[in-house]
């Protein structure tokens, strides 16, 4: 029985990893055909969605909720929509407690 270990990577955006010139050149001579997509599951028929379209509008209830500063600006700073990512994250928490998750 083989044990799997997991890589954890963190991305910093505002120091992305670099790449030499030829490493640039090439990832652009790369073909399609030549990516090895055999450790990626396959996604035919699977179709992404926005977080609004899984909840409707109608389940929506305004609220006021007092949430720390920083929480507040790293959801406003992922850009349009912040709430709805908040709300999705709460849900997965939700999830998560659940007995019957």
């Amino acid at each position: 029985m083989t044990t799997r270990k997991l890589v954890y990577f963190t991305l910093d955006p505002s120091n992305p990893p670099t790449m030499t010139p030829e490493e640039m050149q090439a990832l652009r001579d790369l073909k399609d055909e030549d990516i090895d997509f055999s450790d990626i599951p396959e996604q035919t028929g699977k179709v992404w969605r926005r977080v609004s379209e899984l909840v409707p509008t109608e389940n929506k209830q305004q609220i006021t909720l007092r949430l720390d500063a920083d929480v507040i600006a790293f959801f406003r700073s992922t850009g349009r929509r912040y709430q709805s990512r908040i709300n999705a994250a709460l849900r997965e928490y939700m999830r998560a407690q659940s007995p019957h998750a």
